[in-house]
């Protein structure tokens, strides 16, 4: 099953690394995979575009099936191979809607975090203002402080929705990402405490971005929010 697995991903990208969690919670191994790097641009070569036209990663291929949106393909595994590895969505209704309502909550997490870490990228130069950063690190801040109230019963066994789910899967490259970027464990305990069951478990452990072990902290971006 997993040799007809095609995924072309980036090291640091909280999209791609969610896939890479779900496959090894499904128990997927073995599938064909390759490092580009973001750097060079090779997330916009020929060999990507064939996959995703968007020039983005991850890109994900699963025999004739193709399935780029990150989210969508952590759901499409789990739904294809339900039996095989872990189960990431509950069978409660009441467990099983927060754990979709966090998991599309988490997508709003990234997009904020990016706003003020990749500021002056995604600014262009004659277009930056004081306010504009003042008013993403401010939307970032109330966020952030919301996860902080989600997080607040978090003990090791139950996380997001009960026990380990796709919430997880997509929240916690994030939360990794954000404290990677220099945001406060002591400002934000919850999260940090939430960071800390997590970083071990070994879906997480595995496929670590490689890079984030060579260089401790690329930036203090988020030091101060």
């Amino acid at each position: 099953m997993a040799k007809s697995m095609t995924l072309l991903w980036g090291a640091g990208s909280s999209p791609c690394w969610r896939v890479m969690i779900t496959l090894e919670e499904k128990k997927l191994q073995g599938y064909k995979h390759k490092l580009l790097s973001f750097e060079k641009e090779e997330h916009k070569s020929q060999e990507v575009l064939e996959i995703n036209p968007r020039g983005q990663l991850p890109a994900f291929k699963h025999g004739d099936n193709i399935i780029n949106e990150s989210t969508g393909a952590c759901l499409y595994l789990e739904n294809q191979f339900k039996s095989q590895g872990n189960k990431l969505i509950p069978d409660n209704p009441a467990a099983q809607a927060l754990m979709y309502q966090r998991m599309m909550e988490g997508l709003t997490l990234i997009e904020k975090l990016n706003l003020v870490v990749f500021y002056d990228l995604v600014a262009p130069e004659g277009e930056r203002h004081d306010s504009a950063e003042k008013r993403n690190k401010e939307n970032l801040v109330a966020e952030l402080q919301l996860w902080e109230s989600y997080l607040g019963n978090v003990a090791a066994g139950s996380y997001l929705a009960g026990a380990f789910s796709l919430a997880d899967v997509v929240v916690f490259p994030n939360i990794a990402y954000a404290f990677h970027y220099g945001l406060s464990a002591e400002r934000y305990p919850k999260m940090a405490k939430y960071y800390s069951l997590l970083k071990d478990r070994p879906s997480i452990k595995t496929t670590w971005p490689p890079q984030w072990y060579q260089i401790a902290q690329r930036s203090e971006a988020l030091k101060d929010i």
